[in-house]
């Protein structure tokens, strides 16, 4: 048995080395003042190769140097983007695990019956560092050239044209469902496994219609094997300014595409929060970066903290209502 008085002392003198603490100052925010002191893990919740993977790894080169760290690339694609999520969600909020965050954040909470965590208050906003829309492609033989003409011709043939997309729930497939939401019609919805064979079946002339990322798809635009429709942004794309927008066809506020932006988990001290957007916003805008996402057929952006939880909740609100109003259920 210990006596009384041994466990006096030894209360005590963690009494004393917690005061010697708080005097000296130690706390999460001060701690922060020397940020980043070591490597940090960037998450990206997709395997190595794809559009997003690209963008993740050319920020974190950029962003390195201006930190003075190391960013540590930590592929971890599978579940739908939510395994990588929620192990940011449940890292330590100290600056040292980040997320590339995709369009997939802002549609897993209405596509998806619970997630292990909230896709707002589990995390602490840094900045949205790029976006790039999708483009609406038709197979010539369907005779449509604008978004216009194919919304008259599928009023005229309803459940007949059909599209095809990545699959249940992805960027393609959500796209298309809002334009049927929006401007009251059906086209039938043909999943694949990837834009890759879907492409490939629209040259073909195996289904009518794809709403899918520019980059591959522009060069059989330019092949004259497909039409360009329309891109799904708000405004027209820097990458092919000849193609308007589907709402400049008369769906006013229509918006979809892929977007990338970085996340921590919830509580992150203020100064690494500022000091994360700062330099990445820096890197944002830098001019060979954006030379690199013009390429890649995306957009710059670099917003506030703040601008980046409302762009959020946004996206999180109008996919909810077009899964619902569609009844589309994950894989």
């Amino acid at each position: 048995m210990i006596p009384i008085k041994s466990t006096h002392i030894m209360q005590g003198s963690f009494l004393f080395l917690l005061g010697a603490m708080t005097v000296c100052g130690f706390s999460p925010a001060r701690a922060a003042d020397g940020y980043p002191q070591r490597a940090i893990r960037l998450i990206i919740p997709y395997p190595p190769g794809g559009a997003g993977d690209i963008v993740g790894r050319m920020l974190s080169a950029r962003l390195s140097e201006r930190l003075g760290q190391q960013l540590v690339i930590d592929n971890r694609g599978g579940g739908g983007q939510v395994i990588a999520t929620e192990m940011t969600a449940k890292a330590q909020p100290d600056g040292y695990t980040l997320l590339l965050a995709s369009a997939t954040h802002g549609v897993n909470p209405g596509l998806r019956d619970k997630l292990p965590y909230d896709s707002i208050r589990d995390f602490s906003p840094v900045t949205l560092v790029a976006s790039s829309p999708l483009v609406f492609v038709a197979h010539p033989s369907l005779g449509v050239t604008n978004i216009k003409e194919l919304v008259a011709l599928a009023k005229t043939k309803p459940g007949v044209i059909t599209y095809g997309s990545s699959g249940p729930g992805t960027g393609g497939h959500l796209a298309v469902e809002l334009l049927n939401w929006l401007a009251g019609i059906k086209l039938v919805h043909v999943p694949y496994k990837g834009a890759g064979p879907a492409l490939i079946d629209l040259v073909g002339g195996q289904i009518q219609v794809v709403c899918t990322s520019p980059l591959p798809a522009m060069p059989h635009v330019r092949a004259g094997r497909l039409r360009a429709l329309a891109m799904t942004g708000l405004t027209r794309s820097r990458a092919a300014p000849e193609i308007p927008t589907v709402a400049e066809a008369g769906y006013g506020g229509y918006q979809a595409g892929l977007w990338y932006a970085l996340l921590g988990p919830a509580k992150l001290p203020a100064p690494v929060v500022k000091r994360l957007h700062d330099d990445a916003v820096a890197v944002t805008r830098s001019q060979d970066m954006i030379d690199q996402l013009l390429a890649q057929g995306a957009e710059p952006v670099g917003n506030s903290p703040q601008e980046l939880e409302a762009f959020l909740r946004a996206e999180i609100e109008r996919w909810t209502r077009v899964i619902k109003q569609a009844h589309i259920k994950a894989d």
